[in-house]
């Protein structure tokens, strides 16, 4: 990634232009939005959406420009959810989301959902974690030695789960498909479930996904319309969670954080925008509209 500025802009360079959804459902979703704001929750996937994909995870940040445009919408939509499977501390401090005016409406669901951070209390809410979480972080250094995918791999430590990251093998690709099987195997023998994504396998336990933590939320609010941006496979369950909610009468606008690596989140969406910095151009303009 670049030096924190490289692709910031300046803040009276004119907004752009709101683009327009290729769908008619994702146009009445924006046009919803537009037309009553303040019963509207706008929800985000971190990696990949908010912050570009980097090789370690722990270097990944938030787009320069991505909490000043959050911090214009946010006040005037219901809620900003960040919906994201990383613990929701870290999300929060790599997002600098924490003591920023204009985000008093923002919550971070970490962990899909299993932790929530309000930024008006400013505190981590969240249930004792997974047994199995802790007997496969224990298992794993000498799960993936004995079956020789050492090489080129590493293990994420994420509190409340654990990922195998292949983007650093000499075949990412062929490393990610060689442990999908085994990693689902000892998933399984822990209570726990296999989450793939871009070059990561994370184990996690089940009944949480970022469908269900954005379904809730939306529920919870009462909000009649719902845009949600996310750029990976662990997001095709919010996906399907908004097709659900436009069933129940909520306006939806599906948007994918442009990707050549997940086509099948561009095919479902209504809007394709050039990746993080597209997500943050598109907030950008939703709050000039609003003005």
């Amino acid at each position: 990634m670049g030096s924190p500025h490289q692709d910031s802009t300046d803040p009276t360079d004119p907004p752009a232009p709101l683009p327009t959804p290729l769908t008619p459902v994702g146009r009445d979703g924006l046009d919803a939005m537009l037309a009553r704001p303040a019963k509207a929750v706008i929800g985000l996937d971190f990696d990949g959406t908010l912050a570009p994909i980097v090789a370690d995870p722990e270097q990944a940040r938030a787009h320069p420009d991505a909490v000043r445009a959050l911090a214009a919408l946010a006040p005037k939509v219901a809620a900003v959810a960040v919906v994201t499977g990383r613990p929701a501390g870290v999300a929060v401090r790599h997002g600098g989301f924490a003591g920023v005016p204009g985000l008093e409406h923002l919550v971070v669901l970490g962990h899909y959902g299993a932790e929530r951070w309000d930024a008006v209390t400013g505190t981590v809410s969240a249930p004792a974690p997974h047994p199995g979480v802790a007997a496969v972080r224990a298992e794993l250094p000498g799960f993936l030695d004995r079956i020789g995918a050492w090489q080129g791999t590493w293990i994420e430590e994420k509190g409340r789960a654990v990922a195998v990251h292949t983007r650093r093998a000499a075949d990412p690709q062929a490393a990610f498909e060689t442990l999908r099987a085994p990693l689902t195997e000892l998933a399984a023998r822990h209570g726990l479930i296999v989450e793939p994504g871009r070059m990561v396998l994370e184990l996690r336990p089940p009944g949480m996904d970022k469908g269900v933590a954005l379904l809730e939320y939306v529920r919870e609010t009462g909000a009649e319309s719902v845009l949600y941006a996310g750029d990976d496979l662990g997001d095709l369950p919010a996906f399907t969670a908004v097709d659900k909610l436009r069933s129940d009468g909520v306006a939806g606008l599906l948007v994918c954080s442009g990707s050549s690596e997940v086509a099948e989140l561009a095919d479902r969406a209504d809007l394709v925008v050039d990746g993080p910095a597209g997500v943050v151009a598109l907030l950008s303009a939703i709050a000039a509209r609003l003005d």
